[in-house]
């Protein structure tokens, strides 16, 4: 954890900080900070004591500036520099959506505390967080048309699940910078907040989660919510909350939860994601790039 030059991670009292770390560029983002975040969440997924993980930028003007379109040493901005033919060839992929993959697959809660402006990549990493608080001062732009690219980190799936196709293809295509009202009317930050107040209030959600329910229940539903609510039928989360509720409705969480409630007291949940998810976790085949 010490190693990390370009984003911060603080672990206390069961709640895990990552802050993107380059105020002097705005947090604009790196093939580094796209390492040291997913290395992060390996961390916090490992770790039984987080139960939830709060994503923040340092300082009160930006979350994340998007690409550092001035890298140190120059280079190429948006992709591997060297020319590949393969497409299949994994320095094609997208940095941003390495990391939105990681994101996806993080088995603790992820809470967005977006300090400022976010365009680009500094959107759309958002995207796969499960809840998205916001400054009044922030600005968001999916600004790639703009920027003669397409949208990337997997946004074309994500985004238009969070606020709706049109307003997904209205901002995206237009590429304008919008404000935090706006955010939060169309869906895509839960709330706004003065500066001082935005850590506290992801804070207080993540006590929420973190003082009253089973991890291995948030992990679950976690998955289940993002992987299910895309499946062509219901009968296939029907599946699965069938396996789920058979399995952890025999599990020492569901003792001391009906027990807690009954006791009239909070609950002291045993079970942990390291040691005892479900025997059918994880029911999907990650799919490979190709």
């Amino acid at each position: 954890m010490t190693d990390f030059t370009q984003i911060r991670l603080v672990i206390a009292d069961g709640v895990a900080t990552i802050t993107l770390h380059r105020p002097e560029k705005m947090n604009a983002f790196t093939r580094v900070m796209m390492q040291e975040f997913i290395d992060a969440l390996d961390v916090t997924d490992a770790d039984d004591s987080v139960r939830a993980v709060i994503v923040t930028g340092a300082g009160d003007r930006a979350f994340c500036a998007g690409a550092d379109l001035t890298p140190e040493g120059g280079g190429h901005v948006f992709s591997d520099p060297n020319p590949v033919d393969d497409l299949s060839d994994p320095r094609v992929r997208d940095g941003g959506g390495r990391l939105v993959l990681r994101l996806f697959n993080s088995k603790k809660p992820l809470i967005g505390a977006c300090n400022g402006v976010a365009v680009g990549v500094g959107a759309t990493m958002q995207l796969p967080f499960d809840i998205r608080l916001c400054t009044d001062n922030a600005r968001f732009g999916f600004v790639f048309a703009r920027r003669g690219i397409t949208p990337e980190a997997a946004s074309s799936w994500f985004l238009p699940r969070l606020v709706g196709m049109q307003t997904a293809l209205e901002w995206c295509m237009t590429g304008r910078i919008f404000d935090a009202q706006e955010a939060m009317a169309k869906g895509l930050v839960r709330s706004v907040h003065p500066q001082q107040d935005l850590m506290g209030a992801a804070l207080g959600l993540a006590r929420e989660i973190a003082d009253n329910t089973s991890a291995v229940s948030v992990a679950m539903t976690r998955a289940m919510l993002w992987r299910l609510s895309a499946e062509p039928h219901p009968m296939m989360a029907h599946r699965v909350d069938s396996r789920a509720i058979y399995r952890l409705s025999r599990s020492a969480d569901a003792r001391e939860g009906i027990a807690s409630f009954l006791e009239k007291r909070a609950p002291a949940y045993p079970d942990t994601v390291g040691a005892d998810m479900p025997d059918f976790y994880p029911w999907w085949d990650e799919p490979e790039y190709r």
